[in-house]
């Protein structure tokens, strides 16, 4: 009648390669390559990349503190009161 679902069109010139995933090792090299390469990757952008996470939290951090400051209700407005 109609074509399967994963079959509905025919495209020419792509070859899918494709590897069962019985065959996979899914955790080879995790420690020997993975381990080594987060390292690498992190020690490589951490420069470029902190400067801007340690300004913002300053600049939040300070702004925090000024609100909370001229939020703050003057004592001596008060002190008259019964």
């Amino acid at each position: 009648m109609g074509k399967e679902f994963g079959n509905l069109y025919k495209i020419n010139g792509i070859v899918y390669f494709r590897l069962s995933p019985y065959e996979q090792k899914t955790f080879k090299g995790i420690f020997s390559e993975g381990v080594p390469n987060l390292i690498r990757r992190f020690r490589g952008s951490v420069f470029r990349v902190a400067p801007f996470f340690m300004f913002s939290y300053l600049l939040i951090n300070w702004a925090d503190e000024k609100n909370r400051a001229l939020s703050r209700k003057n004592p001596k407005d008060y002190e008259n009161d019964t």
